[in-house]
C-alpha cells in the first residue's frame, strides 16, 4: 500500500521517510501544516514527486485513525 513510504532501523532511526531518501514523513506534513504548498516542497526538495507528498499526507491520515490522544496535549503546537 504504501510503495513509496520506507521505514527501517538503519535509516533515520527507523522514523517513516520517503522511500529511497532520508526525508522524514512528519517533516513534510509538518512543513505543508505550516503553510507550505506542494510546489514549494518540490521546489526545496527536487528528488521528491508530487505522488512521493500525497503519499506522507495519505500515511499521516491512516495514523490519527489509528492513534487516539487527547487535543489537550496538542494545544501549544497550533
Amino acid at each position: 500500500m504504501y510503495e513509496r513510504i520506507s521505514i527501517n532501523p538503519k535509516i533515520h532511526h527507523g522514523v517513516a521517510c520517503v522511500k529511497g531518501t532520508r526525508i522524514p514523513v512528519y517533516l513534510l506534513v509538518r512543513m505543508m501544516a505550516n503553510g507550505d504548498t506542494v510546489e514549494d516542497l518540490l521546489e526545496e526538495y527536487p528528488s521528491l514527486t508530487k505522488e512521493d507528498i500525497l503519499a506522507c499526507l495519505d500515511y499521516a491520515s491512516v495514523l490519527t485513525e489509528e492513534q487516539v490522544a487527547p487535543l489537550e496535549e496538542f494545544a501549544g503546537r497550533v
